[in-house]
């Protein structure tokens, strides 16, 4: 029968939906229950910079409806990219070894500790069942040439009590005999595949759009990075590399994928990454139309229909 499909951006605070998307002048602290009238679904980005504070989290959870959904990024230090030891909580910045440049040496014992730091307020969001999944978006350096899959064992067996997806950024994970063993290993640990909708491009840091695997029957995650392949590969911003802006034809795509992909799962999430200006809020809204789902939209985006 398949479940419901979640669709959301990926971040509610971006500077182009404060520009174009909110209404003007809106305070801040108005911004996410806005967001929640038109979504049920958010993808927390700044948990990939720093942990958030308790009262933040709660603030979050009382400014959404009781079937709001926010999915995790975890923090930079689990994905393999370099993390400079300012974005560590403060009491293991103390701790932390660094090099030269301020960068940290991520050891198990440190991602163990900064795992328990993140965690904290994770459970206030989980209490008030509103946590989805949590998302390890991994370096495009972490490659099969130089890394194994099974370097992921400690952190996976650490959230094996959380709904784990992992967004591979490197392309040779998932291109020839090395998808079939990339997708068994997703598989035996219960992790979710995240697939994606990306360029046509051979480009490493450009994984493939025409794979559509379920790997935890919990959930099915899609993650839409836009179409614009020189962007993707050149831009020196987030606005720049996911410049883009989904047609309606590429929107009914979508919709279709996503209708698929949820037959084998309770959940699908869907989350726009074109985050240029107000694509993404556009895209999401024109996607849950697509789907026929009841859109609860003040009278500020009635124009979008």
């Amino acid at each position: 029968m398949g479940g419901r499909i979640l669709v959301g951006t990926a971040s509610w605070s971006d500077p182009g939906f404060v520009e174009r998307w909110y209404p003007k002048k809106m305070p801040v602290s108005e911004r996410l229950g806005w967001y929640a009238q038109h979504f049920e679904l958010v993808e927390v980005n700044s948990t990939f910079y720093s942990v958030p504070e308790p009262r933040m989290v709660e603030r979050w959870c009382a400014a959404t409806p009781d079937d709001f959904t926010f999915d995790v990024k975890l923090h930079q230090l689990f994905s393999f990219h370099s993390t400079p030891a300012k974005l560590l909580p403060p009491d293991l910045q103390r701790r932390a070894e660094t090099d030269a440049k301020g960068k940290v040496k991520s050891t198990p014992d440190l991602q163990e500790a900064l795992l328990k730091f993140f965690l904290r307020p994770m459970s206030i969001i989980r209490n008030a069942g509103k946590l989805g999944v949590l998302l390890l978006q991994l370096s495009p350096a972490f490659s099969p040439r130089k890394h194994q899959l099974s370097e992921l064992e400690p952190l996976i067996g650490m959230l094996s009590d959380y709904d784990l997806a992992i967004e591979l950024r490197n392309r040779n994970w998932a291109i020839g005999d090395q998808l079939e063993s990339t997708i068994d290993f997703l598989r035996r640990h219960r992790v979710i595949f995240v697939n994606l909708d990306a360029p046509a491009s051979d480009h490493f840091t450009v994984m493939p759009s025409n794979v559509n695997e379920v790997t935890n029957p919990r959930a099915v995650y899609l993650r839409l990075h836009g179409r614009n392949a020189k962007a993707y590969v050149t831009g020196k911003t987030v606005a720049a590399r996911f410049d883009y802006d989904y047609s309606d034809k590429e929107i009914a795509e979508v919709a279709k994928r996503s209708k698929k992909l949820v037959k084998e799962a309770r959940e699908a999430h869907v989350i726009f990454n074109n985050n240029n200006l107000d694509y993404a809020p556009r895209a999401g809204l024109r996607l849950r139309k697509a789907l026929g789902q009841i859109v609860r939209a003040p009278a500020q985006t009635l124009e979008l229909f």
